[in-house]
């Protein structure tokens, strides 16, 4: 059984709102205030960029078609910049492509437009909530290991036949879910409470797009073991139905 969400985020946080469209900024910032946050709004790119570095929120929801800049790119600079705040995208681009580059470029979860400002809310609890959760003690827990590919909570670290890999934090926790459950098929909502931990449902999409880019990075190096069972799901296992698990 997939284990609830726990925790409440912090009970005040600043949340920079990066939004040229005045009615939808205007509907983020009344619902965030209501909701108890600081809000700090934007309305181009590179204002974005000077209220990001000013401010320090905790969380930036970012649209992602901005009059003088892409928000993916906006992200990546962000990001070169060592300001790795939580990103929540808002898009109307709905291809699975689309939303891999958004969260490739440092993201950490997207809603597409028209949205529910309700759904936007829960989005940006549950991120909060995983922002806020307490580091684990050092060195507590053994690598996770399936076939030649080793998982390092501790040290944060991926490696595949001996290569090291780079995955995003969302990425490390989604590949930390499928090989502590290797073997077994977990449902998409199952996932989403593991990994992203939703306590509501969720659109399963972000499971689909996250799946599909970590399989870029992990099964590059074969034999694939990133596996979808339609209509179920998605599980780590070997091809031809064999075990890898190598855990103690």
């Amino acid at each position: 059984m997939p284990r609830p969400a726990s925790g409440p985020p912090p009970a005040r946080s600043t949340i920079l709102v990066v939004e040229d469209d005045p009615s939808i900024r205007t509907l983020l910032t009344s619902a965030l205030g209501a909701a108890g946050h600081a809000v700090v709004a934007a309305v181009t790119g590179q204002e974005a960029m000077a209220k990001a570095g000013d401010s320090r929120p905790d969380l930036i929801v970012m649209d992602v078609m901005l009059p003088d800049a892409d928000g993916f790119d906006l992200t990546r600079r962000l990001r070169a910049q060592g300001l790795y705040t939580p990103v929540l995208f808002l898009t109307a681009r709905t291809e699975v492509e689309d939303r891999i580059i958004g969260l490739s470029s440092g993201g950490d979860d997207y809603v597409t437009k028209p949205f529910h400002v309700q759904e936007v809310l829960l989005r940006i609890r549950a991120i909060l909530r995983r922002a806020a959760a307490p580091a684990s003690p050092p060195r507590t827990r053994p690598p996770l290991r399936y076939a030649d590919l080793v998982l390092d909570e501790d040290a944060h670290t991926v490696r595949r036949a001996g290569r090291d890999l780079k995955l995003s934090p969302t990425e490390f926790r989604l590949l930390a879910c499928l090989m502590a459950q290797a073997d077994r098929v977990l449902g998409k909502g199952e996932i989403l409470q593991e990994v992203w931990q939703y306590d509501f449902a969720g659109d399963t999409r972000i499971v689909d797009t996250y799946i599909k880019n970590l399989r870029r990075k992990i099964d590059a190096t074969p034999p694939a073991v990133i596996h979808t069972v339609r209509g179920v799901g998605y599980c780590l296992r070997l091809a031809g139905g064999g075990t890898g698990t190598l855990n103690p």
